[in-house]
This record gives structure tokens, sequence and C-alpha cells, in this order.
């Protein structure tokens, strides 16, 4: 079982998972079988038949709002379909969702062999990296990444934001970000977190202009490039700009060890 996207609880045609199954089957070299649904008889049928060996994929999980809820009754309909609960999705491991949080508590559960390898490599980065070490960090929410960023500035040796998240950061700064993508969070806890990494050695590397489109994001939106401190207030930042990419590209050349997480 799995999502795609952010369908909002409701049916996303081109967010099936049918071409997941598909890419499944190549690497498997085996038939996996996609059902239309992630609960209900049909799915209770399938997978009260199957045979060994066989493999099932449920379709979206986030078509159903009580997943991204982590509704109670949900799991459970979702555990009674197996015996045994294998989480090998790293990357969503931190959300509190019914089909992770929610079937673990009600299966014997265990990691996968790639969230096993992840967790070994990130424990072994964490207690005694090759230095200099560089942290990438992006995505669109700084608020999930405060206290792992409060944690790193104790560990790296810099630590790069960029992405949706680093407009937060500006605009704790006092700077304008214009209708730049601006997360709903208390801007005081990222001031001071940032302050705290300046104490520390200027640890935080933010970037120092970007390009920006006026009013809309699209193909044909005329975009330019401003300093941090020119946004204008109807500038929609969307990509880190020239002199930003060569700060951020000599703090990695300077790495022995990278480690990104999220888009930039």
């Amino acid at each position: 079982m799995s999502h795609l996207g952010r369908p909002k609880g409701k049916v996303v045609e081109r967010l099936r998972l049918d071409p997941v199954a598909k890419r499944l089957s190549e690497l498997l070299k085996q038939d996996v079988k996609k059902v239309n649904d992630c609960i209900g008889e049909e799915v209770e049928k399938v997978a009260l038949n199957m045979q060994k060996g066989e493999v099932v994929l449920l379709e979206n999980l986030r078509f159903h709002p009580e997943e991204e809820e982590n509704n109670p009754e949900f799991a459970r309909v979702l555990a009674n379909l197996v015996n045994i609960f294998v989480n090998d999705a790293f990357g969503t491991a931190h959300r509190a969702h019914a089909s992770t949080v929610g079937v673990a508590g009600m299966l014997p559960s265990c990691a996968g062999f790639l969230m096993a390898k992840e967790v070994e490599v990130l424990s072994n980065l964490l207690e005694d990296p090759e230095r200099p070490f560089v942290v990438v960090l992006g995505g669109a929410k700084i608020s999930g990444k405060i206290e792992i960023v409060q944690n790193l500035l104790d560990i790296a040796d810099r630590i790069l934001i960029a992405g949706g998240m680093s407009y937060t950061c500006l605009a704790a700064l006092g700077h304008e970000v214009g209708e730049s993508l601006l997360e709903k969070y208390d801007l005081r806890v990222v001031f001071k977190m940032l302050k705290e990494a300046e104490e520390k050695g200027n640890k935080i590397l933010l970037p120092i202009d970007l390009v920006v489109t006026i009013k809309e994001v699209s193909e044909k939106a005329a975009s330019k490039l401003v300093r941090v401190e020119n946004i204008p207030k109807d500038g929609i930042g969307v990509d880190l700009g020239e002199k930003s990419l060569n700060e951020f590209e000599k703090e990695i050349k300077k790495a022995k060890i990278v480690f990104w997480n999220g888009p930039v």
C-alpha cells in the first residue's frame, strides 16, 4: 500500500497507482495485481484469496481522508487485510497517518530493507560524519524541520536552506517575500533558530538572490533576478538566483559529506 500526491481525500484519476503497479511488475518480474480501492469488499476478497508469492497493490490511500487523519477504524480495516506490517517508506515514516502509525500499532511490525539501510546510514552520519559536513534542506515547510535544524546546528558544519521553506526564514528576518510560498507558522520560532545558528558560527546559509515571477507561476510568466532585500510585493520566488547557486556550490564542493533532504 502507498500514497501518491495530495488528492485531499478525494479520488483524482491522475493519481491512481496503476503506473506504479506496472513498474512493480517489471521490477519484480511477476504480475502485480492492483485493486481499485484500499478498503471494501473487493479488497477483502482479493486479500483473502491471495496465493503464496502473489503481490497485490492497493489503490492510493490518500483517496480517503481517514488516511491522513490517522483514523483508527480506517487503520483497523487495513490491518485486517494482512498478518504482518513492513514499513519501507523512510520518507513518510515521520507522518502520523493510518497506514504508518495506525497500522503499526495493530500488527507485528518491522522496518523493510531500505528503511533499515537509511536508518543505518543516517545514524552513522550523525554520530561521526566526515568533515566538512554540509546539510542541504528544502521543501515547503520549515515547521516540520525546526527540531531537526536545531539538532544539526551542533553536528553540521554548514546548513544550506532553500526551496519554499527559505521564504519563511527570510520573512522571519524581516524581508518582504511578496506572494512567495509562506508557511503560516510562528516567525519568532524561526527567528530564534536563525539567531542560534548565527551565534554558533553563521551555520545557516540562506539564498541571497532569487528568480521571481510577477503575480503568477507559469511557463509564459516573465521572470527576473532580484536580491532577497528587493523582492517585489507581487513577486513569487521560484528558484535560487545565480549568486545563491554559486554560494551553495562552493559549500557543497568543500564538503566531504553532503546530506540532502527536500527539493530546493
